[in-house]
């Protein structure tokens, strides 16, 4: 029963709870056991930015109800991933991609994953931006997928699958060119333990708002990703290849729509009208 509980049928909390939850026990495990690069600062910037912006178009678009638990996730999401020179750029990420929701729409969704877009823009904008590369040791990284994949399990149970597509898709790449060149199994696997890798599984490239409807378009979804970044990662040296990777194949979105119909995603809560999600 896709979104209630495997026990009783009773619906869970809207998913996103779970995830403001997982995003906020990573960036307190930075904070006071290891540090994975985020600071409180820049934390801040990028989170309350991120609320800002929504409030702010939210009374600019007139909408009657104001939602902050996708920004929320949005400013966690750029805390733990983005890092820059300089303070104004978390709050220039927050602005984009809060910013896009509401302004880069097709069919009712968000073409781009909010946080996705906001890091490529200022990757391409700005040479004092880059990547955190989400090294957070064997002991959380465990933690963390095993987290992650609860989230799914239990409270995004009709999503978990392109979240699943992408990381089989992506590991058989990393796989299959260590075996191609006879590199040692050790390689592709420190490759897959990334933090970040973990954070662009599960809270980007499972986005409902901005993947196909269709399970059979979310794989193909999910492989298209996987093989572009690939692509761009090992042919075209492009270190953050998965970010260029989802906003590259994202608009493809609307046409797997179109050719592989589906019931559109609606989160667990009833939706009042106008509000923006």
């Amino acid at each position: 029963m896709p979104g209630g509980s495997l026990m009783t049928g009773r619906p869970l909390p809207d998913a996103r709870y779970f995830q403001i939850a997982a995003l906020g026990c990573l960036l307190a495990i930075n904070f006071i056991l290891i540090d994975f690069g985020a600071r409180p600062l820049p934390s801040a910037i990028a989170i309350g930015s991120a609320l800002l912006t929504q409030l702010v178009c939210s009374r600019i678009a007139g909408l009657p109800h104001l939602d902050l638990r996708s920004p929320l996730i949005s400013g966690l999401s750029l805390s733990l991933l983005l890092r820059a020179d300089a303070l104004w750029l978390y709050a220039a990420a927050a602005v984009i991609a809060i910013g896009s929701k509401f302004v880069l729409r097709f069919d009712g969704k968000h073409i781009w994953n909010p946080a996705g877009l906001a890091i490529v823009v200022l990757l391409l904008a700005s040479n004092g931006v880059w990547i955190s590369p989400g090294q957070w040791g064997a002991e959380v990284w465990f933690a963390a997928l095993t987290g992650f994949l609860a989230i799914l399990v239990l409270g995004a149970a009709r999503r978990a699958d392109i979240a699943i597509f992408f990381f089989g898709s992506h590991a058989a790449l990393l796989l299959a060119r260590a075996w191609w060149l006879g590199d040692p199994l050790a390689i592709p696997l420190h490759q897959l333990q990334s933090g970040s890798l973990l954070i662009f599984t599960f809270f980007m490239i499972s986005d409902p708002r901005t993947t196909p409807d269709s399970a059979l378009g979310r794989f193909l979804f999910a492989f298209a990703v996987a093989l572009l970044a690939h692509y761009m990662a090992f042919f075209m040296q492009m270190r953050p290849a998965l970010y260029f990777a989802l906003i590259i194949i994202s608009p493809a979105t609307i046409l797997i729509d179109r050719l592989l119909p589906a019931k559109r995603f609606t989160w667990a809560d009833p939706v009042p009208q106008g509000v923006l999600r």
